[in-house]
Formats: C-alpha cells, sequence, structure tokens
C-alpha cells in the first residue's frame, strides 16, 4: 500500500513535532538545572567570606593553643621519674604498714658522674605509724630492697614526733637514666 503525500507530510510534521518536543523538554530540563546550579553558586559566593574569616578565626586559635601547650610543657618536666618513684614509696610504705600521709618532691635534675647520668629528685616523705614500722620504712628506702625501678635513695635526715607515732624523711632520690 502506497502512502500519499499528505499522509507523508503528516508523519514527518509529527516526527518533527515530537523531535522538538523532546529537544524543548530536554533544554527545559537543563535550564532548571543550570538555574539550580547558580543559586547553589550564588549561596556558597555569599557564605565564601564568612568561611574564610571563620578559618582564619580558627588558625588563630590553633595558634594560640599551641603556645598555651608548648608553656604549659615547659612548666612540667619530661621526666615522670618522680611519679613512678611515688608509686614505689607508697608500695613500700605499705609493705612496712606505715601510712604515706605528705609526698612532696623537686622537678628531676641530671648529674652526670663520669660516663652514667643520674635523674636527681628531692623528696619529703611524711609516714604515719608504729616506731617499728617507721624504722622498717627508713631502713627499706635505705637499702632499696623493695624498688621497682632502678633508683637509690639517700636519706638526708630523718625528724620524728614519737608521741605523734610520725616521722619526716627527707631523702633524695638518684635514677639511673636508661
Amino acid at each position: 500500500m502506497r502512502l500519499s503525500k499528505k499522509v507523508w507530510l503528516i508523519v514527518v510534521i509529527v516526527i518533527f513535532a515530537v523531535a522538538l518536543g523532546i529537544l524543548f523538554s530536554i533544554y527545559s530540563g537543563q535550564n532548571g538545572e543550570l538555574a539550580q546550579l547558580n543559586d547553589r553558586m550564588s549561596n556558597a559566593q555569599t557564605l565564601l567570606p564568612g568561611l574564610i574569616n571563620n578559618r582564619e578565626a580558627k588558625e588563630d586559635e590553633l595558634t594560640q593553643a599551641e603556645l598555651l601547650l608548648e608553656a604549659g610543657q615547659a612548666q612540667f618536666p619530661e621526666s615522670v621519674e618522680s611519679i613512678e618513684y611515688g608509686d614505689d614509696l607508697f608500695e613500700i610504705a605499705d609493705d612496712c604498714n606505715v601510712g604515706l600521709t605528705k609526698l612532696t618532691a623537686t622537678k628531676p635534675t641530671n648529674k652526670k658522674v663520669g660516663t652514667v647520668t643520674y635523674s636527681v629528685s628531692s623528696f619529703v616523705v611524711v609516714v604515719e605509724g608504729s616506731i617499728d614500722n617507721i624504722l622498717e620504712f627508713i631502713y627499706a628506702l635505705r637499702t632499696g630492697d623493695d624498688f621497682q625501678l632502678p633508683w637509690s635513695a639517700e636519706v638526708t635526715g630523718v625528724k620524728t614526733n614519737v608521741s605523734g607515732g610520725s616521722a619526716t624523711v627527707n631523702l633524695i632520690i638518684y635514677g639511673y637514666k636508661r
């Protein structure tokens, strides 16, 4: 069957109209996306200066925090031996049945003797208990038998309160640097 020229013309016009409709739909969608992207870009450009200022403020805060950290670190010794010695002192006090009521330590310093470097800390220890137990505690410090760490103590002074059952012990601890 043969189609007439009118039918062909109608078919071509319909195909052309459908193609134009599809192209218009695609164009409208892309135009809507372009409008959304322009809105987003406008919003981003509006927020950008505030975000830049916020970042700069945060960088300033970070710089200040780092300076405070450095200042804080400078106040505290890197060495933690005095804390570790304190653990040993509490353990020795417990073994000798005395109560360690006060422990004061100085910042550790380094002392070099020959080729060996020692960490040197001064301590004031106040203990309470019976006189026999206090003497046992002082003896344990002098002999160093119960030390968990590689250190030795030199007892430089003892002040006892016989009626109160307490003693103040001044000592210097020499820790071996590893």
